[in-house]
This record gives structure tokens, sequence and C-alpha cells, in this order.
């Protein structure tokens, strides 16, 4: 058990929107040198919390004990003051300066610095990245970075201010598996030094690996709060859903012969990828995994006429297709869920219904170029209640609603097409355990009805928990695949590590 000292109390916080009940007297607690895990699906309060804490909302009532003492009312500058810190999902780094810049810039303004000193900059920076032990470019433009660097030089510019509480929300979504080792060895560091940590994260296997606590928030309300020991996988699912749930591997119905939905051979792009064949069958979920930049993302986005095609043949339905552009990859009846849902996927100030039927609209079109009301009241209405999506009302806008209900959102969007072939790119990204669970049903449902799909995803077991097969990809090329009772955790993990 952690004898150390309480760093963060928070005890009966409320908080309302409204008529909305974010925060029901809320209790939560860290201690220094503990890593607690916050656990919550979207719309438990999560952020809401974390918000309060940080100083950049008001709790209705309540208190907060940094250190052993009450704080009162927090702005934003008294948490910084008192060692809290938050790394939110976008960082909220300064892409076009350096490392040692962005690192060193917060620590400056708390001392009320008005000139910037390179030489000081880089003196803060270098100490905090050899605190870590650290390689990081000091030189270098943080928007040259990857988006693992990225989180450290975040995680750095918190050490350069003193921190003593580190919140995290969602680290990880953009990581791969071994950049995340690379963070939760730092975490662990920080961890020794007396940090305390709260890390925020949808995905149980990252719960389990560096969490010392759990406290999990349902509807703006603690409803579990033990030692990570204390739970497993079900039981921690259980307690975020409110039901019991599985992420076993649970296949769609798959024609013995099934005809081929799509059909890939030697396709290249010039710098991108080479000679890649693959065959996906009506009915059929096909996994695509490879670390980053090993063309996997490349590769669907060829398909999808995103990226230029130097070499080979693309057939849909038997058919050889010409894709030189996105509307013939659309007209051929190929449809892409993009990996970032908030750039690619939707229009956020748009209503919901308006993005529905963004890439549908001659489906909802009269002659003479006029878009037909009826109608498209009639296809919102349909996807709404056929992905099961959480609204206010169709006319609210995208911006309003939980990232599992965004993503559903953009789902519908390419599911008006009527695609034969569907190609998702990490589409459970930054989404809670229900809505993942959600997710992959739907593309159960899609495959059961004949249309072949293509799922690329960081995430092991979501590919196995639903993929009758697995392809690998390594530096523009295919590396082989496994199929049927070999598509298990371990077999994928060992593949895309060799």
């Amino acid at each position: 058990m952690n004898e150390q000292p309480l760093a963060l109390r928070a005890r009966g916080v409320r908080k309302s929107y409204g008529g909305v009940h974010a925060l029901k007297g809320v209790d939560v607690e860290v201690r220094a040198g503990e890593v607690l895990c916050l656990a919550g699906a979207n719309g438990s309060g999560k952020s809401t919390l974390i918000k309060i804490i940080a100083g950049v909302e008001t709790p209705d009532g309540g208190e907060i004990e940094i250190g052993g003492e009450s704080v009162g009312r927090l702005s934003v500058t008294d948490a910084v003051d008192r060692g809290v810190q938050v790394i939110f999902q976008d960082m909220s780094l300064f892409p076009n300066l350096t490392v040692a810049e962005n690192i060193a810039m917060s620590a400056r303004i708390s001392r009320g610095r008005k000139i910037v000193s390179h030489r000081e900059a880089r003196e803060v920076a270098g100490a905090v990245v050899e605190r870590l032990g650290l390689h990081l470019d000091l030189d270098a433009e943080v928007g040259e970075l990857p988006i693992s660097d990225r989180q450290l030089v975040a995680i750095c510019r918190a050490l350069a201010l003193d921190v003593k509480v580190l919140f995290m929300d969602e680290p990880t979504t953009a990581l791969t598996w071994r950049e995340v080792d690379t963070l939760f060895a730092v975490v662990n560091q920080l961890k020794a030094q007396g940090v305390a940590i709260v890390f925020v994260s949808h995905k149980t296997e990252e719960v389990f690996g560096i969490s010392d606590r759990i406290t999990v928030l349902r509807n703006g309300e603690v409803v579990a709060d033990d030692v990570s020991s204390a739970f497993d996988h079900d039981s921690l699912v259980e307690a975020l859903l409110g039901y019991r749930a599985t992420e076993d591997r649970v296949l769609s119905t798959l024609p013995e012969h099934p005809a081929p939905a799509l059909q890939v051979e030697e396709l290249s792009s010039t710098d991108l990828f080479a000679d890649v064949s693959f065959e996906i069958g009506k009915g059929e979920i096909v996994g695509l995994a490879g670390l980053l930049g090993s063309g996997r993302a490349e590769v669907a986005e060829a398909v999808f006429g995103r990226l230029p095609i130097t070499g080979g043949t693309v057939r849909v339905d038997g058919q050889a297709v010409d894709v030189r552009g996105v509307k013939d990859a659309l007209a051929a009846g190929i449809a892409y869920v993009p990996e970032d849902r908030l750039t690619q996927g939707v229009f956020l100030e748009q209503s919901i219904g308006t993005n529905l039927v963004a890439a549908s609209l001659d489906d909802v079109t009269r002659t003479g170029g006029l878009l037909d009301g009826k109608r498209i009241e009639e296809r919102v209405s349909s996807a709404i209640d056929e992905l099961s999506i959480k609204i206010g009302s169709a006319d609210d806008p995208v911006s309003t609603l939980s990232g599992g209900n965004q993503q559903r959102v953009v789902l519908g969007k390419w599911l008006a097409t009527k695609p034969q072939v569907l190609i998702l790119n990490g589409p459970t990204v930054g989404v809670d355990a229900g809505s993942k669970a959600a997710i992959m049903q739907i593309l159960r449902r899609q495959a059961e009805a004949g249309m072949g799909v293509l799922l690329i995803s960081d995430d092991v077991p979501e590919l196995v928990s639903v993929c009758h097969r697995v392809l690998f990809i390594r530096r523009g090329r295919m590396h082989g695949e496994v199929a049927g009772d070999d598509v298990t955790v371990t077999s994928v993990r060992e593949r895309l590590e060799t």
C-alpha cells in the first residue's frame, strides 16, 4: 500500500450544465509516487473533473485539496503554481518552435520573462531531458516530430515547472505499442521521482499495464475505486459500462467460398509501397497490421484514390477499376473511414444530419439539382436508428457529440454510399469501450450483408475480435498473413515483432 502523502484530493465535486449533471459529488484522490487510472466512458465526467482541477472550469460545489491544503476556487495559474499540470490530447505545443523552446516556454512565462533566451531555453530543456534519460533533438521543430516524441516534449514541459500532479489525457491514442512501452518507462520514472500521475485511458490493457489504482466514473459518479489488482478485464469493463461485455473472438458468418469483393494485384505507389497484392471476399473482415510507417495507411488511401497508383490493378466485384481519384473509388463502390475523424471525417460545426448525407448527396437530390428535404430526413433518421447514435437533435452540430458518437456519424456517412468495400483506418481510436464494441458489431452486420471490410488498427485485441484474417505489411510490402484459429493476440504480435 502506498504510504506517501496525498498529492491531490477532490471531495464532493459537483458540476451541472443547464439541467445536465456532469458531476454528482465525485471523490477522487491520488498520492505522491502513484499512478491512478481515471477511467470512464465518453460522457462519464472525466473531462469535466480534469478541467475543474486544472482551473479551467469552476465547480458548483465540493472541495479540492492540493498537497494537503484546501485551495478553494482555482484558476489555471493557481493550479500550475501549485504543481498541477494537464497534458490534453492535443498537447498544446507550438509546432513552429523547437523542442527546447517548447519545454522552456511555460517556465519562462511563469517567471515573468519577456525576453526569449535560446541559451537559457536549451539549459532548462537539457536538464529535464537528461533527468529522464531521453534522446530528443533540442533544436528540432516540434511540428516535424512523430506523435510519440511530442508526448515526451509535453511531459518535459510539465517537469520544467516542477510538476507534482500530472494528468495525462488519453496519451497513447496515436501511439504504436512500442511507443507506448517507451511512454510507460517515462511514466514509471516520474512515479519513482514522487510525481503523482493521473492516467486517463480507454484501453484496458494499458490501464492494467501502468496503474497502481483505478477510479471509474460513470454518469458523473464514482462507481468503483480500488487497487488495480482488485479488477480484471471483465470487471473493469462492467464498471465502465454498467453491464458485462466481452471482447472475445466473435466472427460474422462467412460463406464457404465467398466471391471477391476487392482484389488488389501488384499495386504500387512510388516511394510509398510496391507490389502489394491481397483479396477480400464478400462478407469477409480482413485486418491490415503493421507498424506506423509500414505503408498500411498509404495502401488504403491509394485504393480510395487519395494517393496516386503508379502500378498494379484494383478490382471491385471482379471488375477492374481505374482509380484516379476519390470520385472513381466511390463510383466503384469503395468507401473509406479515415484515421483522423476530427479533420478528415466530419464537419464539426455542421449538423449531424448534414454530415450523415454529405457523401451521398446525389441520392437525396431531386431532378433539377434541389435537395429533397423529406428524403434527407428519412435517411438521417434511419442512420441514427441503425447505428444507435445518441443525439439531442439531428440539427445539433457534430461537435456536441462524444467521440464514439462522432465516429458513428462518420460510419453512417460512408455507409450511406452503399459501398461494396468498406476500408477503415483506426475506427475506434479515442472512443470508449461501449462505443468500440458497438462499432465492431456494426462491422459484423455489414459483413453479414455481403460487404467486404478492410480494417487497419494498432489495437491487436480489436483485430483478433472481429477479423477472419489478418494481413501484415512491412516497409511497403506484404509480409504474410494469419487466418482462422491462428488469429490470436499472441500470433499477431509475434508477426509484428519479426
